[in-house]
């Protein structure tokens, strides 16, 4: 990294970027809607528990300073892909392979907008610009981030069965391209709200709350995946398992 790119490197290990219209981050609906932005702490000695700690980015981080957050002990990241069929993350080629370079298991999400377009539409334009899936043993499946309309009503206008239709075609047409389903990133408030479907028998669930406990898990997931429990000073996850099953995760 050159010095100058080093000078924008703050204490949160990551070059600060201007958002751009359409590029929402993962939780920041469920920031604006459901309270968020403190910093949670939660032990994180990896002793202590069988977890793996990692963080997800945007392009709001720029050029993340990885190496910075191996060092933190994060062992895995989710890198903001695409938004609708309308927005790549301009940072994503720096941000998913340094990640990878660094030692990280990676994957990719999607920001869903289902007033926009079809659920098959989104998921191959997520897969076309970075959410594939390779048996690499670094590769996370690909994340579909359901949360409130960054535009207008929170179900987009959507009924709850129009938006178990629109997730079951991304998550259908994201199986039929890559083998894997995809993680169903979501807050328990906001799908008792919008959505009535159970996806627990093939989707891992991926829940935000920004607190010390998980708490009650959305509709019919017996237990969770992932957990972002913070979004600051970068998004802070949580995995529900030891090394090795985030490594089972990725091959599949």
């Amino acid at each position: 990294m050159t010095s100058a790119g080093l000078a924008l490197i703050g204490l949160a290990g990551t070059a600060q970027a201007a958002p751009v219209v359409e590029d929402h981050a993962m939780g920041s609906q469920m920031a604006k809607h459901e309270g968020g932005g403190q910093r949670i702490v939660i032990d994180t000695d990896p002793s202590a528990q069988a977890v793996v700690y990692g963080i997800d980015v945007s392009s709001h981080q720029g050029n993340v300073d990885w190496p910075y957050w191996w060092g933190q002990g994060k062992r895995f990241a989710y890198v903001k892909a695409t938004e609708s069929t309308t927005y790549r993350n301009p940072y994503f080629a720096q941000q998913y392979n340094g990640s990878y370079n660094v030692g990280m298991i990676r994957g990719a999400y999607h920001f869903a907008l289902p007033d926009r377009s079809a659920g098959a539409t989104q998921a191959d334009y997520f897969v076309n610009n970075g959410g594939g899936w390779s048996r690499d043993g670094k590769t996370l499946p690909g994340a579909l981030d359901m949360e409130y309309n960054p535009y207008g009503s929170t179900c987009y206008g959507l009924s709850k069965a129009g938006m178990n239709t629109w997730i079951k075609a991304f998550s259908d047409r994201y199986h039929a391209r890559t083998t894997r389903w995809p993680v169903i990133y979501t807050s328990t408030s906001w799908w008792s709200q919008c959505v009535s479907g159970d996806f627990s028998a093939n989707n891992p669930v991926w829940v935000a709350r920004y607190s010390s406990t998980v708490g009650t898990l959305p509709h019919a997931w017996p237990y969770y995946t992932f957990w972002q429990y913070s979004s600051s000073p970068i998004d802070q996850n949580q995995f529900n398992g030891a090394y090795d099953r985030l490594q089972a995760l990725a091959n599949g």
